[in-house]
């Protein structure tokens, strides 16, 4: 399950979550906190669900068809967040992604400060992985992060803070695609040879591709859809790192801004 925005031009939110849960063989479910109105361009309208109706949607799936993960995306209001919290734990959800969505590429705030100290306070705690890029890293870790040493420091200190696992994406401000893997010590599995104290070092191609809108939400979602068929948090990871390249590869090429990858680039390859 995903609880997320919608984008109604499909590259980024509910739009590209499900798309990337369904190409990595996975059923995907869905309950929505805000529409928007978007395109590649930009957003030119917000308008939120209320608490209540997100409750319900969260209900409604939950006591059908029980998610194997759950995938939280950009959620701008303190209200909903807590309403994801408490449906966290009343329903006892596990393998929950956090794609911590508060600040843009740009340095921008997306989301209030009320909203992001709720977030750190009653559901960053409940995750099992949460995918911070730079920026967010740097407000969850109350540090500046300029180079992989940072990353590593700062994916320690954040991971220590709210008991979870952190992939620190680095993006093209420091690295070439590369990621850092810290395990929290829920994630550790027994006999595992994961350098726990040292991390995991995730490197990716670079792609000269400038049509790179909802890469995040494309990651975290292959990581929930991984998780969901039971693999381990570093194949999951490291899975889905694989798939988004591939997305990025195909070099989709729509709108007049920074538009979306092709998530179905690997529907040929699917197999039963």
């Amino acid at each position: 399950m995903t609880i997320a925005g919608s984008d109604s031009s499909g590259g980024a939110g509910i739009q590209a979550d499900i798309k990337t849960i369904t190409c990595n063989k996975v059923y995907a479910m869905s309950a929505v906190t805000a529409l928007t109105a978007q395109n590649t361009l930009g957003v030119t309208g917000i308008m939120e669900v209320t608490p209540q109706f997100l409750q319900k949607q969260i209900d409604a799936v939950v006591t059908d068809i029980f998610p194997d993960a759950v995938k939280i995306g950009m959620v701008s209001s303190a209200e909903l967040i807590r309403v994801i919290a408490s449906s966290i734990r009343q329903y006892s959800l596990k393998n929950i992604v956090i794609d911590p969505v508060m600040v843009a590429t740009s340095g921008a705030r997306l989301i209030s400060d009320e909203a992001v100290e709720v977030l750190k306070s009653e559901l960053l705690g409940l995750a099992t992985v949460i995918t911070p890029n730079i920026p967010e890293a740097e407000v969850l870790a109350q540090m500046s992060v300029s180079s992989e040493e940072d990353m590593e420091t700062a994916a320690r200190k954040i991971s220590k803070k709210f008991g979870c696992s952190v992939l620190l994406k680095g993006g093209h401000s420091i690295n070439d695609a590369n990621d850092f893997l810290f395990l929290g010590s829920d994630s550790v599995p027994a006999e595992s040879d994961f350098a726990h104290e040292k991390g995991e070092w995730f490197y990716g191609k670079r792609i000269d591709n400038p049509n790179t809108h909802g890469t995040g939400c494309t990651l975290s979602s292959a990581i929930a859809a991984n998780l969901a068929k039971g693999l381990s948090l570093c194949a999951a990871v490291k899975n889905a790192k694989a798939y988004l390249s591939g997305a990025l590869s195909a070099m989709l090429d729509l709108g007049k801004g920074s538009g979306p990858m092709e998530h179905n680039w690997n529907i040929g390859q699917i197999q039963a």
